[in-house]
Parts: structure tokens; sequence; C-alpha cells
């Protein structure tokens, strides 16, 4: 791996832990998620239908016990049996990518283990209650706990995927206002006067000077900023490579205006080796304002930035050593980094990992690959 290298800095010794897998989200609109709130409505359901069916039977009697034993067993079994299984499924085949497949599976998982449950039940009650052998079981009894299994299954069924698949609509619909907020601040924040009146007073520094070759190259990079959001302001993803060189623009003119009090190392593979990788438009220059924002630089006491990708763990380290300054009323929101890990929330599993220590501050970047 080439590295480009402008001043030394220490590589970290540790990489940050592994990020926890996501479990799908379907799976809470199951009841069995909360166990002895399912038992006790399952109970009491069955207490109702032993009541509807007692026959004028004494409470307590023993027909009225047996009536509700049956309705206990049939119902907590088969609900058991089709949460369980289903939920299950759910962790490997999800119903919004293969909604044809999942549904045929589920009803086939469905009508399997409601057809054990229901002999399960009705041969344990043949054999140990009326004392007959297995043999007098007939299919007859199979037929309607079959019938309402499958209508109760389907309606299960086809709520979760209409909740799921709703839940992906909204999940794309703020993922796409997420976007749209962070795209507009980091707009604003490159459009901002203040950023262009340093700009110009850094190109009028190079044209007293008489430096026309640094002042060319300064318009130019200046000229490449400001297209660069233009262009990839409604985009939610971008080229790492693309993203990598905005941001050497945006540092030449952050180190033309602040001379030898910004030091910068990229520790980057081949160009070649970036290709077909993503991450989100501007988070990494979001990343080196809120450095130089937040730090105070002098040519004593430089600020040291590094940006480094960890090719195995497919992430983007940003790292700068720390020298607090106290910020104007107004000049910081605070919502820059919150909004990015919203905007990476809605675009994968793998988090935004900040960590910090009193000499510095490191934000770790997921990169994305397009499969």
């Amino acid at each position: 791996m080439k590295t480009a290298s402008v001043s030394a800095y220490p590589a970290p010794a540790t990489k940050p832990p592994a990020p926890a897998a996501k479990q799908s989200s379907i799976s809470r609109y199951y009841p069995h998620r909360n166990l002895w709130k399912g038992l006790g409505l399952m109970t009491l359901v069955s207490l109702v239908l032993a009541l509807l069916m007692r026959d004028n039977a004494p409470v307590w009697s023993e027909k009225f016990l047996v009536t509700f034993g049956y309705n206990f067993f049939y119902t907590s079994g088969l609900w058991l049996a089709n949460g369980y299984p289903t939920e299950w499924l759910g962790r490997y085949l999800d119903w919004t990518q293969h909604p044809i497949r999942r549904f045929l599976l589920t009803l086939a998982f469905s009508l399997v283990m409601s057809l054990l449950v229901i002999l399960a039940v009705t041969g344990s009650f043949l054999v140990f209650y009326h004392h007959r052998p297995l043999s007098d079981l007939t299919w007859r009894p199979f037929i309607l706990p079959l019938l309402i299994t499958l209508f109760v299954s389907l309606f299960m069924h086809s709520r979760a995927f209409l909740m799921g698949w709703r839940e992906t609509a909204i999940r794309a619909e703020r993922l796409q206002t997420e976007n749209a907020r962070a795209q507009a601040d980091s707009l604003r924040r490159q459009l901002d006067p203040h950023f262009l009146f340093n700009s110009l007073n850094a190109l009028t520094s190079l044209v007293e000077e008489h430096d026309p070759a640094r002042a060319t190259r300064f318009i130019r990079q200046l000229s490449q900023v400001y297209r660069y959001v233009l262009d990839h302001q409604d985009q939610e993803l971008v080229p790492l490579a693309e993203e990598l060189h905005f941001a050497e623009s945006y540092l030449f003119l952050q180190r033309t205006r602040l001379g030898e009090g910004v030091q910068v190392e990229m520790r980057l593979p081949p160009a070649a080796e970036l290709v077909e990788l993503f991450v989100p438009p501007l988070a990494l220059q979001l990343l080196l304002e809120n450095a130089l924002k937040h730090n105070a630089t002098s040519r004593q006491n430089p600020l040291r930035l590094v940006i480094e990708f960890d090719a195995d763990a497919r992430q983007l380290v940003v790292r700068n050593s720390r020298c607090p300054r106290r910020l104007a009323e107004g000049e910081s929101t605070g919502l820059g980094l919150p909004n990015l890990q919203a905007r990476y929330a809605f675009l994968t599993p793998q988090p935004v990992l900040i960590t910090e220590s009193e000499t510095e501050f490191a934000v770790t970047l997921p990169v994305l690959e397009l499969r």
C-alpha cells in the first residue's frame, strides 16, 4: 500500500470494535416477543372458549377443566408454533427483499408446525385422558384447527408484511429528509460568507506577494470546492476517490490560509483499490471542518490531521490533535456529527464511531460497497 505523507503522525494502536449485527425490524410485530403476556392472553382466550362450550356444566367441573385444557394447549401451542419459527425465518429471509419466497416458506412452516401441535395435543389427550390407543386417532379432528390456523396465520403474516413494508417506506422517507437536511447544512457552510471571506483574504495575500502560480492554483481549487458541493448536493453516495480528491482541494485552501499551523498526513492506498467504495457526500469535509473550527492552530503548536483508510475493516479514519479553542456564540450548531450519524444509520448498520482523549479526537466512517 502506497502512502502519501505530509508529516509524521502515529498510527492508531487498536482498531475500533466490530459493529453488532442489525436485527430485522419486522420480528417485533409478532406477539411472542413478550412470552408471559402472550401466555396470559392465551389463558384468557381459552377461559372464554371453555365458558362458551361448557353446555350448562358447572364452572370448575371436570368437563369444564378438560375443555379449558384442550383450548389452552391448542391456542398456546399453535401460537408458539407459528411465532418462533416465523421469527427465526425472518432473520434469514426478509419480507421486503423476497416476498414470494418468504410467503411460501412461512405458509409451509405454519402448516407443518400446526399439524405437529394438533397431533401432539389430540394424541396426548386421547392416550392420557381418554385411555384409548393412538391408533384410534382419525384425521377429522385436524380439519377445523388447521383451517383456523391457516386463517389466523395468513392474517398475522399479512400484517407483518404490511407493517414491514410501511417501515421500509418510512425509513426511506426519513433518509431522504436527513440527506436533504445534511446536504443543505453542508452547502450553507461552504457558501458561508466567512469561508468565502477567508478564502478571498488568502488569495489577496498571494497576489500581494506576487505569487501568480499559487494564486492561480488557489482559484482553481476554490472553484473545485464549490463545484463539488453544487454537483453532489442531491446524491446519497459518492465514490470515495472523489470525496478524497475534494478533501485535498479543501485542505489546500485551509493550509494556504493557515500556513504551517495545519499539518496533514494521508495514509491511503492507490486509487485502483478505492474503486466501488462509497461514502455520503461531504462527510469527510464535515470532519475536517470540525477539526479546524474547534481547535486553535499556530506555527508552534500546529493542528495535526490524519486521514487513514483501513482496507481490512473498510473504514475511513479521521483523527486530529486537540487544542480546544473557545467558539463565538452561534459559530457552531453542534448538529454536524449527529446529522452524519443519522445519515449513516439509514445506509448501513455499521455505526459512525467517535473516540476522544485529552490529546486526540477520532471519527471512524464506514465505507460502503454497492452490490
